[in-house]
């Protein structure tokens, strides 16, 4: 695939997290050889980033609005050809299937799927154009191995991965990479900001705590979101970039198992892993 050695990266979600870690590392690399990029960082509030990072361009973004959307891409190209778009933003959701608002579901799939899947049309015409780009898609290794009481996520996961399995193929021969990151358990906070629907007086309380205890003790002992990030620069900077990235939660373990292994036996030391 053709390099991308400079120009615009456009990292969403880059408040907090694993976009802050891949924004910092995208305009100030560690080592003087890495790319340099002209970062653009988005967030739904950039004005009241705390610490915003240096050499990074916080522009205004709001995946549940089409018209934020369009704004945001065309600042972008007005800027220039955009090289890198890392695809970060989202929501992390958790309740019984049973007992998910369909409003909360249509918010979460416009965030984590159709407003990524809006920017990166946006945004593609022109990297195909140019001849050369990297698109990454930040899902969960939960998208790959679903866990009960996370369905809504899981299956948001998946069809981001879905979307740029498919697209990756359709993208290849106009020198644009689309890869997937599947980060595992994290330590970024993100258990304190999960949105969470549960009838505490109905019949899945008690698994569902459980779960969401195991959940976020596994988050709180997990890997660091610049870990993620230097999984997310091999997507851009390697020469031959793979269809999936994967790190954290024993990622070089599990993944070899689940080629051997039933399927039924890889989703039971899943639920095992978070008390279920």
């Amino acid at each position: 695939m053709p390099a991308v050695n400079d120009g615009i990266a456009v990292v969403t979600g880059a408040s907090s997290g694993i976009g802050r870690a891949v924004a910092a590392a995208l305009a100030n690399p560690s080592s003087p050889d890495a790319p340099r990029f002209t970062v653009i960082g988005t967030s739904q509030h950039p004005e009241n980033i705390e610490n915003p990072l240096p050499n990074v361009e916080y522009l205004p973004l709001d995946l549940e609005d089409p018209a934020s959307i369009d704004a945001l891409a065309a600042e972008v190209l007005r800027r220039g050809t955009p090289a890198v778009l890392v695809n970060n933003a989202g929501e992390s959701q958790s309740g019984p299937l049973e007992e998910l608002p369909h409003e909360a579901l249509t918010r979460l799939f416009q965030l984590n799927v159709l407003g990524q899947i809006q920017l990166t049309q946006k945004l593609l015409p022109a990297m195909r154009a140019a001849g050369a780009g990297r698109i990454t898609m930040v899902g969960s290794m939960l998208g790959s191995f679903p866990l009960a009481f996370r369905s809504s996520y899981v299956a948001s996961k998946a069809a981001l991965k879905g979307f740029a399995f498919a697209g990756r193929r359709e993208v290849r021969p106009f020198g644009v990479n689309i890869s997937v990151m599947e980060p595992g358990s994290i330590n970024t906070g993100l258990s304190a900001r999960r949105t969470k629907y549960i009838d505490m007086e109905g019949p899945y309380r008690t698994e569902f705590s459980t779960m969401l205890r195991r959940l976020d003790r596994n988050e709180s002992n997990g890997i660091s979101a610049e870990r993620v990030a230097e999984e997310i620069l091999k997507s851009i900077t390697d020469h031959r970039p793979r269809p999936l990235y994967a790190t954290g939660s024993m990622a070089p373990i599990i993944f070899p198992l689940s080629r051997v292994l039933p399927r039924e036996t890889v989703h039971w030391i899943i639920g095992r892993k978070h008390g279920l």
